[in-house]
């Protein structure tokens, strides 16, 4: 599994114009699924995001984590991170994972990072969404599991 993970001010994510999921002070973390990822890849990155040091201490050291801060995780589904883009001018997607394998990935990481953190919103999967951020830094990492 991909995490784009974007420290961030403020994030939400709309569909049709209606805010479906919105943090104050996070994470906005876009997920790709690829083929042959399982429930325990989903489980190794949501604890890497969960644990990645990206914000700063009272030094201004990247230092704490999401748990650290109490911040707001905002996951949304991006299969376009799957893709392979190493040749021509136009990204394939044979290495992404099949919708229905994808949408079941992204459900369960969802319904673990909701047991383990008490401020967790999402996009949905499969919908045209807009997403809005402010990356605070810029610090942004791809993390993969």
């Amino acid at each position: 599994m991909i995490g784009l993970l974007q420290r961030v001010t403020h994030a939400s994510v709309s569909v049709d114009g209606e805010c479906i999921g919105e943090i104050g002070r996070g994470i906005l973390v876009l997920v790709g699924v690829q083929k042959g990822d399982d429930e325990r890849r989903a489980g190794r990155l949501l604890e890497r995001l969960l644990g990645y040091r990206v914000f700063p201490d009272g030094t201004g050291r990247m230092n704490l984590s999401l748990r650290d801060i109490g911040g707001g995780l905002l996951l949304v589904p991006q299969f376009t991170l799957a893709a392979d883009t190493r040749k021509g001018t136009r990204a394939g997607f044979s290495t992404a994972a099949p919708p229905e394998e994808g949408r079941r990935l992204f459900e369960y990481l969802l319904d673990a990072a909701r047991q383990a953190h008490p401020d967790v919103a999402s996009g949905r999967f499969g919908a045209d969404m807009q997403v809005a951020l402010v990356n605070d830094g810029p610090v942004t990492f791809w993390l993969e599991s």
